[in-house]
């Protein structure tokens, strides 16, 4: 999804919800007999960037990103699952957590031009 996730309310009615994003994974991540195909990615608070350089993380440095998903994904993904990813998905969640720290006057003009 885009800039927002979207839930089924009822026939043709959807919730969106700021802040959230999901990811349908290329490569699901295996956890026993289950697979996780989608990753729901929240808008990280200033908490959650604790120990991050927001430059390394908005160039999508593989370290940084790996370090702030398991604090903003549902499931919550493992270092040693994240570290699995193939390499479309982990760009993919990257992109969707650069993708936070737009401003909402850039976002809109960005979705209108």
């Amino acid at each position: 999804m885009n800039e927002n996730d979207t839930k089924d309310l009822s026939a043709g009615a959807t919730l969106v919800v700021e802040g959230v994003e999901v990811v349908t994974l290329d490569y699901p991540i295996k956890r026993g007999d289950t697979e996780v195909k989608e990753i729901t990615l929240r808008k990280p608070m200033a908490g959650q960037l604790r120990g991050v350089k927001l430059t390394e993380l908005l160039s999508l440095d593989v370290g940084a990103v790996q370090m702030i998903l398991p604090r903003i994904t549902t499931p919550t993904l493992l270092p040693h699952e994240i570290a699995q990813l193939d390499p479309a998905d982990i760009t993919e969640l990257g992109t969707k957590v650069a993708g936070f720290f737009v401003r909402k006057s850039i976002r809109a003009e960005y979705l209108t031009a």
